[in-house]
């Protein structure tokens, strides 16, 4: 019972840990870098395990979430290409980054619904894949080639999101033990997203110690606008959520980035140093996470503590 209770009291402090680690142990990282697609994959199978594939379906919160993603990202773009190339695409990368593969994991423990959030990522995911090419060729990437892009992006989807999913529904049928005993044991997934966690802060405070001191202004300005974009996403995701009664798969929907993919992104097809941005992302919206899993399970210590006795009833 100490044990539990001592869990539940250190969960919403693990994503916090896992980015200082990252950040103290950076140098490291490297050597473990390789577990990464792994972690993932074994993190949204456990997910994934606890949905009925009959109620993923597409509804009027994934078009509203899907609107902002594609139209606040290219406005973003627009206004700030003639004030710094660089910033426009670290904003609009920021915004155009598809949902994270571990937004349902946070959105299970925060309360919201999972299948809602599970179909928005495959929507999001998907329609990035599609309109990625077009969009860094307006930016200026001309030798970016439609059909080559969209399946070097999609390859590289495609095993995080659909693969886990798919192995899901599969055990469903074939292991139906093997399917109820990893559904029943949602938590450690959790963990397994905290040490992903740790590796990808590793790999962009490397990324970042390495840029020249003459980018310093640069790399302060995408930090900040980074967490602009970040703070926007989550109220705006949350508006849109409670309009269609589910405030927190809104704000992890269009508030939590595949941050991984999104410097993958900026880096090959961008200026590198937009990279930047999505990577200071990672640190804020791991940030509100914290807070969010800190008061979701404050929350519920209140309610345990608050609620009445047998004795009390009578």
């Amino acid at each position: 019972m100490k044990a539990a209770r001592l869990r539940q009291q250190l969960k919403p402090w693990m994503l916090p840990i896992s980015m200082v680690c990252g950040v103290v142990f950076h140098g490291y990282i490297h050597h473990i870098a390789f577990l990464t697609p792994y972690l993932i994959f074994v993190m949204l199978l456990i997910t994934f395990c606890r949905i009925d594939p009959r109620h993923i379906r597409v509804d009027g919160l994934s078009a509203r979430l899907l609107c902002v993603q594609l139209f606040v990202a290219l406005g973003l773009y627009l206004a700030l290409r003639e004030v710094n190339p660089v910033l426009a695409q670290g904003a609009f990368i920021c915004v155009f980054c598809p949902t994270a593969t571990a937004a349902p994991v946070v959105t299970g423990m925060l309360g919201g619904s999972v299948p809602r959030l599970v179909s928005y990522s495959l929507i999001s995911n998907v329609t990035v894949a599609v309109t990625a090419p077009l969009a860094f060729t307006m930016m200026g990437s001309g030798d970016v080639g439609f059909l080559s892009t969209a399946g070097t992006i999609g390859a590289k989807v495609a095993p995080l999101i659909l693969l886990p999913l798919v192995v899901a529904i599969a055990m469903r049928r074939v292991t139906p033990k093997a399917h109820r005993m990893l559904s029943e044991h949602q938590g450690i997934s959790f963990y397994v997203w905290a040490v992903s966690l740790l590796i990808v802060v590793g790999n962009s405070v490397s990324f970042i110690m390495k840029e020249p001191s003459d980018a310093a202004w640069t790399i302060i300005w995408l930090a900040l606008l980074s967490g602009a974009t970040c703070v926007f996403q989550f109220i705006t995701g949350r508006l849109i959520g409670r309009m269609m009664g589910d405030k927190i798969s809104g704000a992890q929907g269009l508030g939590q980035k595949n941050t991984v993919l999104a410097i993958w992104m900026a880096m090959t097809y961008l200026n590198p140093l937009s990279s930047v941005a999505p990577a200071a992302y990672v640190a804020w919206q791991n940030t509100i996470n914290s807070w969010q899993l800190y008061r979701h399970q404050r929350k519920i210590d209140a309610g345990s503590e608050t609620e009445p006795t047998e004795s009390s009833k009578r």
